[in-house]
């Protein structure tokens, strides 16, 4: 995958050989010429102020736009059969889409919610993201609607004129729980299990299972508690793992059919928000975020299992420079784990930050890209890999405001930046050829800025500019590469033209 920025970009920039002719016989022309020095440097300001101060390891794959495509997702992604698949809490007929993006871009509503009577169908997929069975059949939930209004359990399935929506179970409040948020997980047998926000036995949330017979689906609440956003994962066994306001907390199955709850954690506070839905990786160990705690703007956790016991762990507590994670974390083969958070960064709308673990213990911290708007707005669900890369969802911002598709490259190869100059020193009016050279070489067509002067496009990791217009004396000039996707931006050393 390459995000590059082609010299396509530079069409209606000024190049200051361009502006600049050489009138120096009258007062009139020294006048011009300073002017129109100024408004080129103006101009390569301009381009400079216009490009990311942060590496840009991230890149959108699609800008949603409301209607009809939807808006605002707030889930993690879900990728089968190479194309990735979620959910929008709004846009498309109003009340949000189940929708697939192809690796080339295109965007395909699945389905549109509220489109039976009274949204019996449901509405508003809260950070549900979508699974799949081993027939390509997909299962999620929706916040609303239903038989009842408290939301519903859904499957889409394909067949030859599209996808057909089922609802397996609308939710009533009590005793069954109300408006589920997050996605399901799915077990051998084909059981979903997922989690409510209301309802249940207590009114305050529930975890619940839903398992097919016969044709038909069957509900019943395996666990009563005071939720969060916070969804499930589920390890080879069958057990379950997730987070309430008290605490993280395990479900075993005993055998009988019912369930066994263990607090294998109990928060200091119930303010701490446990909203990001927890990670097994490879060795049983379990990660999460809570969106306050710590120093007051969140942590990530990591509970390691011991011989019976978990034992507890803050990875890292967040500040005020990046602060307030929703969603959970992705945990690669190393170790490293990836997530986001809603706050901070350079425009204030979160960043995607790295956690890698130390030799000498420990974790350190790497932000990989400021959300600016432009590239998203708050990103609310976990991150999944695929090739190298990782892949999200932001709530808002992209081209329309209304959310976005990303990918970000954690592994972008670091670059360097020289720049030379000849003749080195030239003469007034002499034509000098500045030369910049980036290695390893991004994809031609990127551009160089010369700062102070102009820019110019790579060829094979080259990119020159010329000028004949440079004032008498000494002109500072240095070289910026910006960086794309796989490509980490650098800055050569100030380098001074002489002019006789």
């Amino acid at each position: 995958m390459q995000l590059t920025k082609t010299s396509d970009e530079t069409k209606g920039r000024f190049h200051i050989c361009q502006i600049v002719a050489r009138f120096r016989s009258t007062e009139w022309a020294a006048v011009t010429l300073r002017s129109a020095i100024t408004l080129a440097l103006l101009a390569v300001l301009l381009l400079i102020a216009a490009h990311p101060a942060q590496a840009e390891t991230e890149a959108v794959l699609y800008s949603f736009n409301s209607s009809p495509d939807g808006a605002n997702p707030e889930s993690r992604l879900t990728l089968n059969g190479g194309n990735f698949y979620g959910t929008t809490y709004a846009g498309g007929t109003g009340s949000g889409t189940v929708f697939e993006l192809s690796p080339n871009g295109t965007e395909t509503v699945l389905y549109n919610f509220c489109s039976e009577s009274n949204c019996a169908d449901g509405a508003n997929p809260t950070y549900s993201y979508v699974t799949f069975d081993s027939a390509g059949n997909l299962y999620g939930t929706a916040y609303r609607g239903g038989a009842n209004g408290y939301g519903v359990v859904f499957e889409l399935s394909p067949g030859k004129s599209g996808w057909t929506e089922q609802v397996l179970y609308s939710f009533a409040n009590t005793p069954d729980g109300a408006n589920p948020v997050n996605g399901l997980v799915m077990d051998a047998r084909g059981n979903l299990y997922g989690t409510t926000y209301g309802g249940g036995g207590g009114g305050n949330g529930a975890v619940f299972e839903l398992s097919p017979s016969a044709g038909r689906w069957t509900e019943q609440v395996i666990y009563n508690m005071k939720s969060t956003y916070a969804g499930l994962a589920i390890d080879g066994s069958g057990n379950l793992y997730g987070a309430n306001w008290q605490a993280v907390f395990e479900l075993s199955p005993n055998g009988s059919g019912g369930w066994k709850p263990t607090l294998i954690h109990k928060f200091v506070k119930a303010s701490f928000n446990p909203n990001g839905t927890p990670v097994l990786d490879s060795a049983g160990n379990l990660y999460g975020t809570t969106y306050a705690g710590g120093t007051g703007s969140g942590t990530v956790y990591k509970l390691s299992p011991n011989g019976g016991q978990w034992t507890w762990q803050v990875v890292y507590t967040f500040g005020t420079a990046t602060s307030h994670p929703l969603a959970g974390v992705a945990v690669d083969s190393n170790g490293n784990l990836y997530g986001t958070t809603t706050a901070g960064g350079l425009k204030g709308l979160g960043v995607i930050y790295e956690l890698s673990p130390k030799v000498t213990g420990g974790y350190a911290y790497r932000v990989l890209q400021a959300f600016n708007g432009e590239n998203g707005n708050q990103s609310y669900g976990s991150l999944i890999f695929s090739a190298g890369y990782l892949y999200g969802t932001t709530y808002g911002g992209g081209t329309n405001g209304e959310g976005t598709v990303f990918a970000s490259n954690p592994n972008a190869a670091v670059t360097k930046t020289t720049i030379k100059s000849s003749p080195n020193p030239s003469t007034d009016g002499q034509l000098v050829t500045f030369t910049a050279t980036v290695t390893p070489a991004p994809p031609d067509g990127e551009v160089i800025i010369f700062e102070m002067i102009g820019d110019g496009p790579l060829v094979g990791g080259v990119a020159t500019f010329q000028t004949s217009a440079l004032p008498v004396g000494k002109t500072n000039v240095r070289a910026i590469y910006f960086g794309d996707l796989n490509f980490l931006p650098s800055k050569s050393n100030w380098i001074t033209q002489v002019v006789k």
